[in-house]
């Protein structure tokens, strides 16, 4: 069973979703945050798989509780997935980078929300609009001048490689082709980027790549 709780001010939004994650045989619904503060207890108490997480919530935002709630949990950290009403909300990048597993509008399907809590479950990322690389270029903050390199200084001339590759939004399969390598390599090169680079998601990766002008 997937643990899923849910962090939104408006309560009849949480019944909403409580009814659908409870109509699911693999779903377990296990409780609902009306505030940034509640949800980070609730998260402590229930060690939920996904967490659906509302951006703009009182007393604590939910860009602030994705950040406390995954350097509270370490290693046993839930999945995010950040709420929004509006495709463009320049927040969006923020919870990216605080850690969120991707977004998705409030008015997406039943359907392609149950999809997106399974889908980040099995550790992948998940983003509402179909190019997540136009969006994240779209919301990055516009920098003149050189390339930031010493972001990525801490990897090897392999993993720059693959970095640039996987920033430019390419497959696993893509990566190996252009870089002459398996997609298991590139698997084995990913994790490792992401870990000395202190990311936690591939949606991450692009994003830092963008706001340093390692990509155009």
């Amino acid at each position: 069973m997937i643990r899923v709780v849910i962090a939104d001010d408006q309560v009849l939004f949480c019944s909403g979703i409580e009814m659908l994650i409870a109509s699911q045989d693999d779903l377990d619904f296990a409780g609902a945050a009306y505030d940034g503060e509640a949800i980070t207890v609730l998260a402590a108490q229930k060690k939920p798989d996904v967490i659906l997480m509302d951006i703009r919530m009182p007393k604590v935002d939910g860009i602030t509780a994705t950040e406390q709630i995954l350097a509270a949990a370490g290693l046993e950290s839930p999945r995010i997935i950040v709420l929004t009403t509006h495709q463009r909300d320049i927040a969006v990048l923020s919870a990216i980078n605080a850690g969120a597993s991707g977004f998705l509008m409030k008015d997406a399907t039943p359907e392609f929300l149950l999809a997106a809590i399974r889908t980040v479950h099995a550790g992948k990322s998940v983003i509402a609009p179909n190019n997540s690389l136009a969006l994240i270029h779209d919301l990055s903050p516009r920098h003149l001048g050189q390339a930031n390199d010493a972001v990525i200084s801490a990897l090897s001339v392999r993993q720059k490689e693959v970095f640039l590759l996987a920033a430019r939004g390419l497959s696993n399969a893509d990566i190996g082709a252009a870089a002459f390598i398996s997609e298991t390599t590139v698997k084995s090169h990913i994790s490792g980027i992401l870990a000395k680079l202190g990311l936690s998601s591939r949606l991450q990766l692009v994003a830092l790549a963008y706001e340093n002008r390692l990509v155009q």
